[in-house]
């Protein structure tokens, strides 16, 4: 019977007659040495330890080999560069690159940093402590973390932001707390809420699917625009979503709060009788011209019962394909400032763009890998691997400008410029990283790592 062991050597097919012989025995060696630069980012933005500070840790300090501000560090790090789970640390808490440090500060039996275990504690950390949990988090200072950092990375107050809202699923495949089945989506998920402002993640709130999709829409943007106008009580804020959004609450709360927005507007048979005309005048030109053509048309409207009042609806007439397609947005802007079709083209089909930052949360960076029992846990989760989005979006923006990887997402990122193989060695002097010489993107890294320290002063 054969034994099950991992062998020592790996023989592959001759080389010019050389023998290619493999095994893992090269010494300490790493294959994220690229990693360096996002500890050089954290340094820029304080991110980590501002995380951190959002725990707070009874543990018995005489016992306490792994400080907060280690676990946390080490877990949006490693969402960062790809492991997306905790059982991936056993391992990865010996890679001198991760860890930070050589070896333990005041148990010789500990590694570096946490294994899972460790981590798991601090994902079940709950908004209190108890006697099973020591870790506790505070899920408001978390909150306005994502918020402060948005303003942190503004030299100056801008004269006008845009807020884009969105709400996505995030499919589940257990018996998670609040698991409910959605229609759209055909499965059971979650629905979280994502703000953005451009690339900038404003928040991320987990909620169960049985929900609206507007649904706690006016709390979270009551809070960020208190924490906005607090430090820049001047600037002007538009809010821009798909129909979902198109509520009497959210819209009612905006022009009371002296707040714009840009909503898309569902249609119904009343609107699009309304435009009759116009999808006739499109009709007509596309017959003629074989290609897809539009006509724009401003007007107020109002509902039967729900809206409290008339707003400016702008309506897209398209006919292509040969059949009509037409699309409406409810707004407060003027229509001097924003006429009808510079409104629809150029600002509103502009939130498209959201999508990828959705996607890159998700795919890129495992904001869906809530797998844990409670929504309280996965909302932490969810947090972590947002964390991770917002330390890759920094670096990205202050130091790939005008690169090749200046539009990049997470994942190219990641593979490009952290996932470079290094052979470590260690004297009484110093800690060398020898990189591979044959990484094609040598330049940007050595450009990332100038601007990130010169932002790091």
């Amino acid at each position: 019977m054969q034994t099950e062991c991992i062998p020592e050597r790996f023989d592959f097919a001759p080389v010019e007659r050389r023998a290619v012989v493999v095994g893992f025995d090269g010494g300490t060696i790493t294959s994220d040495a690229g990693a360096l630069l996002l500890g050089l980012t954290d340094r820029a933005i304080g991110l980590v330890g501002r995380f951190a500070r959002c725990f707070v840790d009874a543990r018995r300090p005489a016992l306490i080999e792994h400080e907060v501000k280690t676990l946390v560090g080490q877990r949006v790090l490693a969402l960062a560069l790809g492991y997306e789970d905790l059982n991936d640390h056993d391992e990865l808490r010996h890679d001198p690159v991760l860890a930070g440090k050589l070896k333990a500060r005041r148990h010789k039996k500990c590694a570096a940093v946490a294994g899972k275990s460790t981590l798991n504690r601090l994902e079940l950390s709950r908004p209190q402590p108890s006697r099973y949990h020591k870790i506790s988090h505070d899920p408001a200072a978390i909150e306005a973390l994502f918020v402060d950092l948005f303003m942190g990375a503004h030299a100056a107050p801008p004269e006008e932001i845009v807020l884009d809202l969105d709400a996505t699923d995030d499919p589940l495949h257990g018996n998670q707390e609040g698991r409910f089945f959605h229609g759209y989506y055909g499965n059971y998920c979650y629905l979280p809420l994502y703000i953005f402002c451009g690339d900038h993640l404003l928040c991320a709130k987990l909620r169960p699917a049985n929900i609206d999709a507007a649904a706690g829409a006016v709390q979270e943007i009551e809070r960020i625009v208190r924490q906005l106008r607090e430090r820049w009580p001047k600037v002007r804020i538009v809010l821009r979503a798909d129909s979902g959004f198109a509520r009497q609450e959210l819209m009612a709360w905006c022009e009371a709060n002296a707040v714009d927005y840009l909503f898309g507007l569902a249609r119904n048979v009343r609107l699009v009788r309304h435009i009759a005309a116009e999808l006739e005048a499109a009709k007509a030109e596309s017959a003629l011209t074989s290609r897809p053509a539009r006509r724009f048309k401003d007007f107020l409207w109002t509902t039967r019962k729900s809206w409290s009042g008339r707003r400016r609806v702008v309506a897209k007439a398209e006919w292509t394909q040969g059949e009509a397609n037409p699309r409406f947005v409810v707004t407060s802007l003027d229509a001097e400032a924003w006429p009808a079709q510079c409104l629809y083209e150029d600002l509103y089909c502009a939130r498209g763009e959201m999508e990828n930052r959705i996607k890159e949360c998700q795919l890129d960076l495992f904001a869906d890998r809530t797998s844990a029992a409670t929504m309280r846990a996965n909302q932490l989760r969810l947090w972590f691997a947002s964390m991770a989005y917002v330390l890759i979006c920094a670096l990205r923006r202050i130091g790939l400008v005008d690169t090749r990887l200046a539009r990049a997402s997470c994942a190219t990122i990641r593979l490009k410029l952290f996932k470079i193989g290094a052979l470590v060695s260690v004297s009484v002097r110093r800690i060398k990283l020898a990189m591979n010489s044959a990484c094609p993107f040598q330049r940007e890294w050595a450009l990332t790592y100038a601007r990130l320290l010169a932002a790091a002063a």
